[in-house]
């Protein structure tokens, strides 16, 4: 257990302690492995699903050809076809977000609850502290391929005025038993997010404090503050990112910091901006500064533009202009 996690520095202000969480390495305990095969259950899908949205090409061309033809009966056939498989696509990640948020909700039940605090289940649960921060890479990769891809709005935009057109014709498509009113409801609101991953783990766990009302709110947050030190001392450290065995494990290290952040600013009621959070906002924003600009545009933009508080009054000047 000492080999990977240690204690690093604690300090005496109050960002609780800082650790060395050998990202790399972890492996479940007896006490975890219940949890951990059912969060491994799903992670193992995560690569296949990013590879199917690095993947996604889109039906513009198609769907443009039938919108300027709408007679010609041949390119509207063309266009429906193209747009079908890949409704089919994004349904499989859209069903995907949920089997996320249950499994977040999984680990944040087993990295919160009584009578240990956050800094002694990192100690006891490495491994599922490992998935946890698995999940916030995840996320944080397939919501930056999204925002690349306008073609997802645009197919599905399409796919919904043809299926309510054919619908008042009376024609019965067999997509519908795969992608029915309902799911397509969900599946829209979904997608009309920025950020759709990052927002559907943001929820859960706002939904997570909520449900349960006698577990105190501090132990959800400790556990996210904790995870945002133990990641941005890893990245100021050279002794320590001189250990890792690949390179991309920097930025995964990176994506899992901006992750935390995000879900504390989300959770917390004063977020993470604020001079009483449990998070050194300065510091972490100045390791990802420190980085190459290609590695950390996506990461800076996230923490602008998907978080909750930085615009509040409350939120310190240098703070903000380091942001901008």
């Amino acid at each position: 257990m000492g080999n990977l996690l240690k204690v690093l520095t604690c300090t005496e202000l109050d960002q609780g302690p800082n650790f060395f969480l050998d990202f790399e390495n972890a492996q479940p305990t007896d006490c975890e492995r219940a949890v951990w095969n059912q969060v491994n259950a799903v992670l193992q899908e995560s690569e296949s699903i990013l590879s199917g949205l690095q993947a996604y090409k889109g039906a513009g061309q198609e769907i443009r050809d039938a919108i300027q033809n709408p007679n010609d009966m041949l390119l509207q056939e063309r266009a429906w076809n193209s747009v079908c498989p890949l409704v089919i696509r994004l349904k499989k990640f859209y069903a995907f977000s949920l089997k996320l948020e249950e499994a977040l909700k999984s680990l944040l039940e087993s990295l919160t609850c009584p009578p240990y605090t956050p800094t002694q289940h990192l100690e006891r649960e490495q491994a599922l502290a490992k998935q946890f921060a698995e999940i916030l890479h995840f996320t944080l990769r397939f919501d930056e391929l999204k925002m690349r891809i306008p073609a997802i709005q645009n197919d599905f935009s399409y796919y919904r005025r043809t299926i309510s057109r054919n619908r008042l014709n009376n024609m019965n498509l067999d997509i519908e038993n795969e992608v029915n009113n309902e799911m397509a409801n969900r599946m829209s609101l979904f997608y009309a997010e920025a950020t759709p991953m990052l927002k559907t783990l943001s929820t859960a766990t706002t939904n997570f404090v909520t449900e349960n009302k006698t577990l105190p709110l501090e132990n959800t947050t400790d556990c996210l503050s904790t995870m945002a030190s133990v990641c941005k001392v890893m990245l100021e450290t050279p002794e320590y990112t001189s250990r890792f065995n690949s390179e991309d494990t920097l930025l995964f290290c990176m994506r899992v910091m901006v992750g935390v952040i995000i879900l504390y600013d989300h959770v917390h009621p004063n977020g993470a901006f604020n001079k009483s959070s449990k998070i050194d906002m300065k510091g972490c924003i100045k390791v990802l500064k420190d980085q190459p600009a290609d590695n950390v545009e996506g990461l800076l933009n996230a923490l602008k533009f998907t978080t909750k508080h930085l615009n509040d009054e409350s939120t310190p000047k240098n703070i903000r202009t380091m942001l901008q």
